[in-house]
């Protein structure tokens, strides 16, 4: 069957746990390796970010034919100058509009679900003079009540004040509320001061950590993200002698860091090429893919010789997702969660729950020492 796509075809692609987006066929770069899969696949270049991937046929539309149902599918800033940037290459082409449809239907779910409507539960009017109480039966978080509000009409005269239970929506029960000679002190506002969170000392090592005896890797590595749970573990792999480069959102949470002996890279591609081996633990799951997939990110500098082990809560797509970007480009790849608290980070004491290459969760065994008391290797991604 021949292709359907040439290089220098304009398109939109589809890549698993993302929206469609503008890309070009093109000739795939040297570091870049072919799928194992048998199905008719492009090299597609994303307009935007500029990267490079794999992308099966059936995942690609052409560009002018699904550009006015596509575009108003994403509003978000890099979306909208990955548009900018493939009319930019249509126009300096010339007449894009000749490329031909295929015969599958990949977006049209997606284009669907985005114009989907949705339904509010519509206010009932009043029937009488007395006290409405509106009672609602709540959905999903990610989507409207599924009933109608159903009302129920009160007595002014049986109590003084109703008040509707709302710890648990589905108990439409009623209780007077009865005023007793203690209730003006509860129902006082609080005013507590919270205390500051003290700053974490860089210094101190714990004695979990002394007891521990870790020998370092002679590999450099790399971190991503000071936060909650970074801050700790940085600071475990800095007391334990491990070179460490460093990077954060806000820069100014490095420098005390690099005060105690750390590297600061600028952006996260800057980490991934100073570094053999680079953690990333952000805030959530799309935190996580901006990491990889954004600009000056991840992906450019993942190439071979280079690991990357995402310690972020993310699912199993999401992870899915990352690990095909990353040894697509020849890297390793390894998903590490962690299971602990803040204080449970800074003391040494986590529980590394590890699947993905073998290879590299061998290569992380220090940093796994320093980090918590046990590791666990689950297998495949």
């Amino acid at each position: 069957m021949p292709d359907t796509y040439k290089v220098g075809d304009l398109v939109w692609a589809k890549m698993k746990g993302f929206p469609p987006w503008p890309g070009r066929v093109s000739n795939p770069p040297k570091d870049l390796k072919r799928p194992a899969s048998k199905k008719a696949s492009h090299c597609i270049y994303f307009f935007g970010s500029e990267n490079y991937g794999w992308i099966e046929e059936n995942n690609l539309k052409p560009y002018e034919q699904y550009k006015e149902a596509l575009i108003r599918a994403n509003k978000s800033g890099a979306f909208k100058d990955a548009v900018e940037a493939i009319e930019k290459c249509a126009q300096n082409k010339g007449d894009a509009t000749s490329m031909k449809d295929d015969s599958d239907a990949i977006f049209d779910r997606l284009v669907e679900s985005d114009n989907e409507k949705k339904t509010k539960p519509k206010a009932q009017k009043k029937e009488n003079s007395g006290k409405i109480i509106i009672k609602r039966e709540y959905g999903s978080p990610s989507g409207p009540a599924s009933k109608k509000a159903k009302k129920e009409k009160v007595s002014t005269k049986d109590h003084d004040e109703v008040t509707a239970n709302g710890d648990d929506p589905l108990l439409n029960s009623f209780s007077p509320l009865r005023k007793g000679p203690g209730s003006n002190l509860l129902d006082r506002p609080a005013n507590v001061t919270r205390p500051e969170t003290p700053p974490l000392d860089l210094e101190s090592v714990s004695q979990t950590l002394m007891e521990k005896n870790i020998s370092p890797s002679t590999l450099k590595f790399g971190f991503l993200g000071l936060g909650i749970m970074g801050s700790g573990i940085v600071k475990n792999l800095l007391n334990s002698g491990h070179r460490v480069v460093v990077w954060n959102r806000t820069p100014d949470k490095c420098r005390d860091f690099v005060k105690a002996g750390a590297e600061e890279g600028l952006t996260p591609s800057d980490v991934i090429q100073m570094a053999d081996i680079t953690f990333s633990c952000v805030s959530d799951p799309q935190a996580a893919k901006d990491m990889v997939f954004g600009n000056c990110g991840v992906l450019p500098e993942a190439g071979p010789n280079k690991g990357y082990v995402e310690m972020t809560g993310i699912d199993a797509e999401t992870s899915q997702d990352i690990a095909e970007a990353v040894t697509g480009k020849g890297g390793r790849y390894l998903e590490a969660q962690v299971q602990g608290s803040k204080t449970q980070a800074e003391e040494g004491t986590l529980v590394i729950l590890a699947a993905g290459d073998r290879s590299l969760f061998d290569d992380c065994q220090s940093c796994f020492e320093a980090m918590g008391k046990n590791s666990f290797y689950l297998g495949e991604v």
